[in-house]
């Protein structure tokens, strides 16, 4: 196996419980301290068009909070090119958006969208920050990623976790064997290979195996199981797992 897997975490959904009511708590800030402590690697953050996570002025106190290194979510607009690039976030992730979807549906389109997204990625590069993409394992999305300059990509691992939790083994086999071939080819475009979306305890052992990935980007199930054990606890269960998958 490779070296050690890092361990992203996601605390958009800290901001959305307290943006239910309003105020200022749970406070995000918090969240990104125990973080620090707690055995992650990194921290993500979704500014959302609609702002139901993470609000403008949480991006400078996250950051405030922690040494760690920011990945920030964005759709692809003019608006979230101007923010990101006064952030200078240390990655920024293009995602696609919707505002009817209660999370980020599935991958970006990078082959359909090559001429919209060259521009913002450029920019973005020039401007220090690295650039990934939130994609399918997909070798044509992956060749577009490759093609757009694109220094990371995340694979959508939604699809895996929803067949995983069905009960469809075989399929959840096959969707893995495409999460790993990706992963593999993308080390061989000299792109660095990370992955995410709806990992759970039970479903990040086999992902946290693939030799290539670097990098896991956790939120949900984590900021959910919190609620049961503490944040600090379910940080450090999920990286636990992650270390064993690598030993």
């Amino acid at each position: 196996m490779s070296d050690r897997i890092r361990l992203g975490v996601n605390i958009d959904h800290v901001a959305t419980i307290r943006n239910a009511r309003g105020g200022l708590h749970p406070d995000p800030f918090r969240a990104a301290e125990i973080v620090s402590g707690a055995g992650g690697d990194g921290l993500t953050i979704h500014l959302r068009e609609d702002r139901r996570h993470i609000r403008d002025e949480d991006l400078q106190r996250v950051r405030d909070a922690s040494d760690l290194p920011i990945n920030l979510e964005m759709a692809a607009t003019p608006e979230m090119l101007d923010i990101a690039l006064r952030f200078k976030p240390e990655t920024a992730m293009f995602v696609p958006e919707k505002r009817e979807e209660r999370t980020t549906e599935g991958g970006l389109d990078a082959a359909r969208q090559h001429n919209h997204l060259a521009p913002f990625i450029r920019q973005l590069k020039d401007n220090g920050s690295k650039v990934s993409l939130f994609i399918e394992p997909d070798v044509v999305q992956l060749a577009a990623a490759h093609q757009l300059g694109a220094s990371i990509t995340e694979f959508h691992t939604g699809r895996f976790v929803e067949l995983c939790q069905a009960g469809e083994g075989a399929l959840a086999g096959e969707e893995l064997e495409r999460i790993r071939a990706c992963a593999e080819r993308a080390v061989e475009l000299g792109i660095e290979p990370q992955a995410g979306h709806g990992l759970t305890y039970d479903t990040v052992t086999p992902i946290a195996e693939i030799p290539e990935l670097t990098e896991l980007n956790i939120g949900h199930f984590i900021i959910g199981e919190a609620v049961f054990v503490g944040l600090e606890a379910a940080i450090r269960e999920m990286r636990r797992l992650m270390d064993e998958a690598r030993t």
